[in-house]
């Protein structure tokens, strides 16, 4: 990776060769999606600069699931090998009482990432940002610490504000900023405009293995509800990484970049459960890479406007309730850079056939959340002794399995 405050931007010799227009391409974001992205449109003859909110490739978060047409990008990036690696390895999971009794366990398995023996590898979040941040290679242009504040464009560019560096202009302009994605706030207005709340919150952060899990997950679910808490092991059972959730009518009134005011409200609604959940929270205040938001989605009529287009959960989150948020994010980026290669950076036919490619994936991933939704509370009505039929209430495992592998990528 290049980090750079300069204004001039690293160009790779197969980007001084390449003809065609529109080159200068800014991603904002450096998570999963951006340097997906940059990895491919490096390749394709195209300029690439990110631009990051964070100092560096953020630390922490959950474990995620590189799945279907996700993994064919990853072998063709030749990054497979290295994800697999990588991959955190789980022999199975327990669910627990507020004793710690264990009620079951299973090592076919785990509520983080499904069959054990499928071919889906589940890996950190940080370590796969790494993966492809590194796979994109010298040739991409970081700004780390830095976030847009305004976004002009006309029919030759895009002028850019920065919060730290000097206005650029680029000739397109990526929002891969996630969820609350800045970038599209500037373009494309409010985010309440775009955001389906779920009625839930999921939280995650780094503590020490104190329990002694080797490659295992404990979950507890709090009395009468479908959310609690658990903790797996990863890097070698020399760490765990906590899940904690809770179920919230409304959307919570503290802005989502106030980590303490997140920490305080999770302590105030698990702190009184039992099992291991208040143990684990007071690990909550010194972790740095805590992170609590809502589970939710993001839907648009369109994925673009003029030189400006979403990626990712910017424009299509589906929510960690789908499983599909990296799968999308990875195939959706090779698209995306396919169509720009297809169209020689005519960015009005090449935006238009990303979505045209990716509309119906993404609808059917979005549905997938709520059926998984559907399952998780069918399933704790079934606990508290409600007549409830799991095999007519939501669809099967292997539908989901259809859903996943849907996708049938192009060679561009």
């Amino acid at each position: 990776m290049t980090t750079t405050t300069a204004t001039t931007t690293a160009t790779s010799a197969a980007t001084a060769a390449a003809p065609g227009r529109n080159r200068r391409v800014l991603i904002s974001g450096a998570g999963i999606g951006g340097p997906a992205l940059a990895y491919w449109l490096d390749r394709y003859g195209f300029t690439v600069t990110i631009v990051e909110a964070s100092p560096q490739l953020r630390p922490g978060g959950q474990a995620i699931d590189v799945r279907g047409p996700a993994l064919d990008v990853a072998a063709r990036m030749g990054v497979l090998d290295r994800i697999r690696d990588r991959r955190v390895r789980m022999r199975g999971m327990s669910m627990v009482d507020g004793d710690g009794k264990e009620l079951f366990s299973t090592t076919e398995r785990t509520i983080t990432g499904g069959e054990i023996d499928s071919p889906d590898v589940e890996i950190l979040r940080d370590d796969l940002c790494t993966i492809l941040a590194e796979a994109a290679g010298p040739g991409i242009e970081y700004l780390f610490g830095d976030s847009l504040t305004s976004v002009e464009q006309d029919e030759t560019g895009v002028r850019v504000g920065f919060r730290h560096h000097p206005a650029r202009t680029f000739d397109l302009v990526v929002g891969a900023d996630g969820l609350h994605s800045n970038t599209r706030k500037l373009v494309f207005g409010p985010e309440a405009d775009y955001l389906a709340y779920m009625g839930t919150y999921l939280s995650v952060w780094t503590m020490p293995n104190y329990l002694g899990l080797d490659r295992w997950q404990l979950f507890h679910q709090a009395p009468g509800g479908t959310w609690g808490g658990g903790v797996m092991s990863v890097r070698g059972n020399t760490e765990c990484r906590v899940y904690m959730g809770f179920e919230s009518a409304d959307l919570l009134a503290c802005d989502h970049r106030d980590t303490d005011a997140l920490k305080r409200v999770l302590a105030d609604r698990l702190g009184g459960q039992g099992w291991e959940l208040p143990r684990m929270l007071g690990h909550m205040w010194d972790a740095p890479d805590f992170h609590l938001d809502a589970m939710a989605q993001i839907r648009m009529d369109s994925w673009s406007s003029g030189r400006v287009v979403l990626l990712g959960d910017a424009a299509y989150c589906a929510s960690p309730l789908s499983g599909q948020g990296t799968t999308l994010a990875i195939a959706a980026a090779y698209v995306l850079a396919g169509e720009l290669k297809a169209a020689d950076g005519d960015h009005i036919a090449a935006f238009a056939a990303y979505e045209e490619e990716m509309r119906e994936y993404v609808r059917l991933n979005q549905e997938l959340a709520y059926t998984n939704k559907a399952r998780v509370e069918a399933q704790a009505a079934a606990e508290l002794g409600e007549d409830t039929d799991l095999d007519t209430a939501v669809p099967d495992f292997q539908e989901a399995g259809e859903i996943i592998a849907s996708l049938v990528l192009k060679d561009y």
